[in-house]
């Protein structure tokens, strides 16, 4: 018979696995490593050495995808005093950074398609498809930036109350 699963690994596992449709590695955007990077952070909620981010996902060091990470700006290189080797946690507010990715996508997608649509004959049968496509995503582009409004909001008000807590309860933060 098999050992039980400690559960908060088995919580991990799915957190990890799960993060890996919402950053975009399903459809390219992102490795699928990266996406269990940042799903591990995001789970862990602190500074994690480099090291332990290669030894809990049980990859290399080399395939960890962290720099791609780091340049999205999803997360962020850290250090400890004393310390030589590097940590990583997630950047502040991700989830806006990954929503101006996606709004970003949308709208080159909204823009080709409006190139092509003006590319073809006044009498062509795909233009009212296109045209279709084209409102989706507009719709697509409004939502996006319902979702970052409110995001960037919270953050803020946030930002507000950690600068508001009295000094002793924000370090316990």
């Amino acid at each position: 018979m098999s050992k039980p699963v400690n559960s908060s690994k088995r919580i991990l596992r799915v957190i990890v696995e799960t993060t890996l449709t919402l950053t975009g590695t399903q459809n390219g955007q992102l490795p699928r490593i990266a996406g269990r990077v940042f799903g591990m952070l995001n789970f862990d909620g602190d500074m994690v050495y480099f090291g332990d981010l290669a030894t809990c996902l049980h990859v290399s060091r080399a395939s960890t995808s962290i720099r791609t990470l780091e340049e999205r700006g999803l997360v962020k290189r850290m250090s400890k005093p004393g310390e030589r080797q590097d940590f990583f946690q997630l950047a502040q507010n991700p989830y806006a950074t990954m929503l101006l990715s996606i709004q970003e996508r949308i709208q080159a997608t909204r823009d080709e398609i409006a190139q092509t649509i003006g590319s073809l004959p006044a009498d062509a049968d795909a233009k009212d498809r296109l045209s279709a496509y084209a409102e989706f995503n507009a719709s697509l582009d409004s939502s996006v930036a319902v979702a970052l409004d409110q995001l960037n909001t919270k953050a803020a008000q946030q930002t507000e109350l950690q600068k508001n807590a009295p000094k002793d309860q924000a370090d316990d933060k």
